[in-house]
């Protein structure tokens, strides 16, 4: 298969799993390990996630906009708002969950891409998921959350340095164990993934190579992932995380199967 194909397959995987609560670390190991391809380059992976955060910048531009202009109301003029509460917020929540996540991520990074500590990352990860949307009511929206459910959605970030965790799945998780509502977290979620995308971007730029793969993979991602953001943000007006556990305790087991027939 060419690398364009294998290009254009990893793009849509990265548009369609970065931005829900199943991993796309996971899958970007997983498909090409089932598949025998060549080993996914780190910075590869990096401009994948680069397609997602174009999506989620451009989703939620408005958003963007009022926080930053709320944020510094807030710090030059004292102006109180939500927006500049919620910017201030994401600040202080990105920088010990990207802190503790990178050096986490730096020290265990190879150590733990193996099919089955992913494999088990995803079912584990999938039924505390269940549990925490399935137990915990939603009691606290957006607006309303505080520097408690912020930070603590934040700091779960770190997790994500094991592959088949997910960013999205750890924050979406502790956000229902807080009791935000699955509308308000996953929104949260993703405002909250761009600051650590982008500055993982930043530091990875110069080791992209801007071919005609680099650029298939960072459309599809991108094209994907406008389409899961605004499906997602739709369906969890009245649908739960349920069918997204479910499917991360199933891929887990097939994967678990394959390892044990190979």
């Amino acid at each position: 298969m060419s690398v364009y194909i294998q290009s254009l397959i990893l793009g849509i995987v990265q548009g369609l799993t970065e931005l829900l609560p199943i991993s796309s670390s996971a899958h970007l190991y997983l498909i090409p390990w089932l598949f025998n391809w060549s080993e996914l380059l780190d910075s590869f992976d990096v401009a994948l996630h680069f397609g997602t955060l174009l999506a989620i910048g451009l989703f939620f531009f408005k958003d963007w906009l009022d926080l930053i202009k709320g944020g510094y109301n807030l710090a030059v003029k004292k102006e109180k708002s939500t927006e500049g509460r919620m910017f201030w917020y994401i600040v202080l929540a990105t920088i010990p969950g990207g802190i503790i996540g990178f050096l986490l991520d730096h020290f265990f990074e190879d150590s733990l891409k193996q099919p089955v500590i992913i494999a088990i990352a995803l079912i584990v990860m999938g039924i505390i998921l269940y549990i925490a949307d399935k137990k915990c009511k939603s009691k606290i929206s957006y607006e309303k959350m505080g520097l408690k459910e912020t930070f603590l959605i934040g700091l779960s970030q770190a997790l994500a340095f094991i592959p088949g965790v997910s960013r999205s799945g750890a924050t979406m998780t502790m956000g229902r164990l807080l009791k935000v509502d699955r509308e308000s977290v996953a929104k949260y979620s993703f405002m909250l993934s761009a600051p650590i995308v982008l500055a993982a971007t930043i530091f990875k730029f110069s080791s992209f190579e801007l071919n005609i793969q680099f650029f298939i993979g960072v459309l599809a991602s991108f094209l994907v992932g406008i389409a899961v953001i605004k499906f997602l943000m739709q369906y969890l007006k009245k649908g739960s995380f349920k069918v997204f556990a479910v499917y991360r305790v199933i891929v887990g087991l097939i994967v678990l199967l394959i390892c044990a027939i190979r």
